[in-house]
């Protein structure tokens, strides 16, 4: 299998990341992460939302993918890492174009 170009990634991790930001509860997802530290169990996320717990759990999926979080089993909990520098590499260096 032939590895994309740099552009051609540039591309797709641009789709894959605002894709994940066109959600209202994703973003949310990512700020309330942020403002608590950056690290926080999917329990502890759950208990933010209204929503059934499937649908947290495919919006955790969705950033995940993205590569905006990262996530680690420790025991059995999920906790969910803010990946700031992929959002800033991708999110960021697109938005800079427009300065």
């Amino acid at each position: 299998m032939v590895k994309p170009s740099r552009g051609v990634q540039d591309l797709r991790d641009l789709d894959l990341v605002f894709a994940a930001l066109a959600h209202q509860t994703r973003r949310t997802i990512l700020l309330v992460l942020h403002t608590r530290g950056g690290v926080m169990t999917s329990g502890e996320i759950a208990s933010r939302f209204d929503c059934a717990w499937p649908t947290t759990s495919r919006h955790l999926g969705v950033l995940q993918e993205a590569g905006l979080l990262a996530v680690e089993l420790r025991g059995r909990e999920r906790v969910y890492r803010l990946e700031k520098d992929r959002l800033h590499a991708v999110a960021g260096s697109w938005l800079e174009r427009f300065h």
